[in-house]
């Protein structure tokens, strides 16, 4: 039985310098701000994402920050795209001791129109079934190495919570993030054992490639009625995964923790 070791003091407390972390759409939105914290603190980063060229852009910004970084071409949604992203990663890394499932989708469209059950698979099978996919994957072999690890996955508060819904319609989005919510603490539990703590990071507001979608009325309640009265920024989405798969967060299992600006206090 493997059991994480407390930090005796604040030295290194927060050190994730040599780490081989994965991050699923890390190539855009809140998915480069993690995979900017994470170089930036010293980590090696894979990124797994759709659009290869735009991964590869990213990986130059983060070559500046020093480690070893890459990006290969995957579709978490497609079982046989991750399979053959994985591969590439374990040829890449000896070992994975930090996985960011971030990559996801989400809809407009009214689960009761004409499209709504077509989008209601695209979004399931990509934000529930694709982390699935990646996790069954590379989790096995982080449990055989026996070196424990972190496995963090990108939720939102959406999962918890569906005001709006009558403007804003996402019902397949918000049924995934719940699904995830209680998928991450079953592995927290059977993977426990072997070292690897699993967490939910959900964010509220943040800016990112989905704020096309928000209504203006919601933009409003954002800035007025939020305690903190403003988007949250994806480095700072990033800074709590570092934290998280850092030494001081080795106690933090099992858990779905908001990064939302007090949104779930107001609405």
């Amino acid at each position: 039985m493997f059991k994480t070791t407390p930090i005796p003091n604040m030295t290194n407390a927060f050190d994730v310098s040599g780490k081989n972390v994965v991050i699923t759409g890390g190539n855009r939105g809140i998915g480069k701000g993690i995979s900017a914290a994470f170089a930036q603190s010293g980590a090696n980063v894979v990124i797994l994402c759709r659009n290869q060229e735009s991964g590869l852009k990213v990986v130059e910004e983060l070559n500046e920050s020093g480690g070893k970084h890459a990006c290969f071409k995957c579709d978490i949604a497609d079982m046989s795209s991750v399979q053959a992203a994985v591969k590439e990663v374990f040829n890449f890394f000896d070992h994975v001791d930090v996985l960011v499932n971030n990559a996801g989708v989400a809809t407009t469209t009214p689960f009761l129109s004409k499209d709504g059950l077509n989008e209601w698979h695209r979004v399931i099978n990509t934000d529930l079934h694709g982390v699935a996919n990646v996790i069954y994957e590379i989790a096995p072999s982080m449990r055989d190495k026996g070196l424990g690890g972190s496995i963090i996955n990108i939720s939102s508060v959406g999962g918890q919570r569906v005001s709006g819904s009558k403007h804003h319609h996402n019902a397949p989005y918000n049924a995934a993030k719940a699904g995830l919510d209680i998928f991450s603490k079953y592995l927290a539990v059977v993977l426990g054992d072997n070292g690897i703590r699993v967490n939910v990071i959900a964010p509220g507001p943040t800016h990112s490639d989905l704020d096309k979608d928000l209504p203006p009325s919601a933009i409003e309640t954002i800035e007025k009625d939020l305690p903190a009265h403003r988007f949250g920024e994806p480095i700072e989405i990033g800074a709590f995964c570092v934290f998280l798969a850092s030494n001081a967060g080795c106690q933090i299992t099992g858990c779905v923790l908001p990064h939302d600006g007090g949104l779930l206090c107001v609405v």
